[in-house]
């Protein structure tokens, strides 16, 4: 089958999981013998401010469209603003009347807004839930730049997280464009019933990302190594960050890795880069990142506001490492369905849980074979293509049925 991804970041150009993952989707179906072409908006990249990335070698099969329009940083921001592809929308067009059999949509707030849902050719649509942008402005529900969201206040919330605000959101733009959407895929229940309970009318379909990760023989080794603890994920407040840290400043006996890039880490590397226990270690590719799972006792994942899926927890597990999870939104779904962690809610839950693996090997050995097994039994990637595949035929069935119908009514009229 000829599939298209359609998103807003790709590798190198990107900040998080939701790109990660689609590249890792993108190379495992050009794997199984299908034709993937990816689209994305480079512009959208240099919104954020950064410099060149550096550049990856791409020689896997996958053809890459990166979108660069004469308005520069002006292009993303047109689509933020209108909910529409704007100056992007032919560049956009050209490469979905490519005659594709499957167009998958995944972060789509700046590459073309719900605006873009509509220029699909494809016998299938399908939309990937990484974020909550449908529902939320921030991406996140993370209200005022302070705390987890508990109530809609959007308006007043986007001016205080520096946000433009959407009037777009103010009118039937995204349940007019979910016409255009055959299924909302979920990675996790949690988020299939944020949306359902939020109205979205696209039937939803939850499917569990996967890691692409390829980890060998654990290293992990207990016996006269203090206690390491990793954190992976944006350097950011809804991330849970600087709560864990103040955590562990009381916490000398244990060490914390903190992997990853984001507004607070120059601030929080000069408050607590003097702590020897506490190092920064910036983003690391993913060729390095199994490494630094084999080698700790825990990842912890600290996050404040309620996430869909953290790519993060599928690493760890795919690893057999042990997970550490603040019970938000769908990042307790696999460690509680795996068996290959803990769950906190307390700072006094999260000292005690660390305190009972840095001291138990065996009780963190025992997690460590849950998080393997569980991982290939639930979250592996075989069982996501096949998944994702069987929806596909699931789609094309249904509508090929719904032809006939039409057909045979046509006729009998």
């Amino acid at each position: 089958m000829r599939f298209c991804m359609v998103t807003t970041f790709y590798p190198p150009y990107h900040f998080g999981g939701d790109a990660t993952f689609v590249q890792g989707l993108s190379r495992a179906l050009v794997a199984k013998g299908h034709h993937v072409e990816v689209v994305h908006c480079e512009d959208a990249y240099r919104l954020q401010g950064r410099g060149q990335p550096v550049a990856q070698a791409e020689q896997d099969g996958v053809v890459v469209h990166r979108l660069r329009s004469p308005f520069g940083k002006l292009s993303p921001l047109i689509t933020q603003q209108t909910g529409q592809p704007g100056v992007k929308t032919a560049q956009l067009q050209a490469v979905l009347d490519r005659g594709f059999d499957v167009v998958n949509f995944h972060n789509i707030s700046l590459i073309g807004g719900p605006g873009a849902l509509r220029l699909s050719r494809a016998p299938v649509t399908l939309y990937t839930l990484h974020e909550h942008w449908l529902l939320c402005p921030t991406h996140i529900f993370w209200k005022d730049r302070a705390q987890a969201c508990d109530g809609p206040e959007c308006f007043t919330c986007c001016l205080r997280s520096g946000v433009p605000p959407q009037l777009w959101r103010y009118t039937n733009l995204i349940q007019r464009s979910m016409a255009h959407v055959d299924a909302l895929l979920a990675p996790s229940e949690f988020t299939a019933q944020r949306h359902r309970a939020a109205g979205v009318a696209a039937p939803i379909d939850v499917l569990p990302t996967f890691s692409s990760l390829e980890p060998g023989l654990s290293v992990w080794r207990a016996s006269g190594e203090r206690p390491r603890f990793l954190f992976v994920g944006r350097v950011t407040a809804s991330k849970g960050i600087v709560r864990l840290l103040e955590e562990f400043v009381h916490l000398p006996e244990f060490d914390l890795d903190v992997v990853g890039e984001g507004d607070l880490r120059t601030e929080l590397e000069e408050r607590y880069g003097d702590r020897p226990h506490i190092r920064f270690l910036g983003a690391r590719p993913q060729s390095e990142l199994i490494g630094l799972y084999q080698r700790v006792t825990a990842l912890i994942l600290p996050s404040l506001a309620p996430e869909v899926f953290p790519l993060a927890v599928l690493e760890a597990l795919a690893c057999g490492t042990p997970v550490v999870a603040h019970d938000a939104g769908g990042s307790c779904e696999a460690v509680e369905k795996t068996g290959g962690g803990c769950v906190y809610r307390s700072g006094e839950e999260l000292r005690r849980m660390l305190s009972a693996l840095a001291l138990d090997g065996d009780l963190r050995e025992t997690l460590a074979q849950r998080a393997r097994v569980g991982y290939e039994k639930f979250y592996s990637q075989e069982r996501y293509l096949a998944g994702y595949l069987r929806i596909i035929d699931a789609i094309e069935k249904k509508k090929g049925a719904s032809v006939v119908a039409c057909e045979g009514l046509s006729e009998n009229e």
